[in-house]
């Protein structure tokens, strides 16, 4: 399908008509999740479950090949002193090195994803944006993230955000295609409503936090009210739409806050990686600790476990 038809297939939903977000209220059901009592056996099957989601994740300007192999090694070998944990579910890394991470994954069911669209500024022509897509989908990656022009949206100009989207979607091909509105930069949780909606109807597979390079990044309130609007989309189009918090989820006690949120919300079907996922590297480590205070009793030292 052309782009002209996949533009002409969605369309531009009325902004104006988006409620108004209660941030009062946003705030005191954030609250209540963070009360949630979680027994033991409860408790280690959720550090499984956000071991499964979790997107391992190196973007920096010293990226090497080297790094990204090693960082590929700990996405299927988590920690083998504890068997039976799952694998995490994705790798992402910078267009240059998805080939790297595809040699280095092969024979496993590890997906590949691939920031694009100039991330994380977003500040090119939409032609070197959507060159950087198919880049990144021909040398082997299974998942976009692509990063909204938030000039373009705080000026109102939503058609324009709205008709990148739908272009980049098209040019992912097969490939799933998350959506990064950069909410610390959008300012106030009604535009955070407003970006998810419109995500959405333009084509959006995942709609996501952040990239991890602004502050601040993921809150509770962010994604409460982006799981919100995922919920009111489906109901109205019938269409799942997976979420991907990202930036500041570095502890096993607050990841398990977002899963009790999210299924608050959105209910079990959801409560899978195909549908959720955590951007937060660092978080790995911290659950496998917690996975093996479980296990034993005891704490096991950062030092038994890889930083990248």
């Amino acid at each position: 399908m052309s782009v002209a038809a996949v533009k002409k297939a969605r369309r531009l939903p009325d902004l104006s008509c988006v409620p108004a977000v209660d941030e009062v209220g946003v705030n005191e059901r954030v609250a209540r999740f963070q009360t949630r009592s979680i027994k033991k056996s409860a408790k280690v099957e959720a550090l499984k479950l956000i071991l499964s989601m979790i997107d391992l994740t190196t973007l920096e300007g010293q990226d090497t090949a080297g790094k990204v192999r090693q960082l590929c090694q700990k996405a299927i070998h988590l920690h083998d002193a504890y068997p039976g944990l799952p694998h995490v579910a994705a790798v992402c890394v910078y267009p240059n090195m998805v080939s790297v991470a595809k040699e280095a994954l092969a024979g496993h069911d590890i997906r590949i994803a691939s920031v694009a669209t100039a991330f994380p500024s977003g500040m090119s022509s939409r032609k070197v944006k959507l060159e950087d897509t198919r880049t990144a989908v021909a040398a082997g990656a299974d998942e976009i993230d692509m990063v909204i022009s938030r000039g373009e949206f705080l000026a109102g100009n939503y058609r324009y955000v709205f008709d990148e989207i739908v272009a980049v979607k098209e040019a992912c091909g097969d490939a799933h295609l998350k959506v990064i509105l950069e909410t610390g930069e959008l300012g106030t949780l009604d535009r955070v409503r407003r970006a998810s909606v419109l995500a959405m109807h333009a084509g959006a597979d995942f709609i996501k936090t952040s990239t991890g390079k602004v502050q601040p990044a993921a809150t509770m309130q962010v994604t409460l009210v982006m799981l919100q609007a995922i919920r009111d989309y489906y109901r109205d189009t019938g269409r799942m739409v997976g979420m991907k918090p990202a930036g500041g989820i570095s502890t096993s006690k607050l990841a398990i806050h977002y899963l009790v949120m999210l299924h608050e919300t959105l209910g079990n079907a959801w409560m899978t990686p195909e549908w959720f996922r955590f951007g937060a590297s660092s978080l790995a480590n911290d659950v496998l600790m917690q996975l093996m205070k479980q296990s034993t009793g005891l704490y096991q030292s950062a030092d038994y476990f890889s930083k990248d």
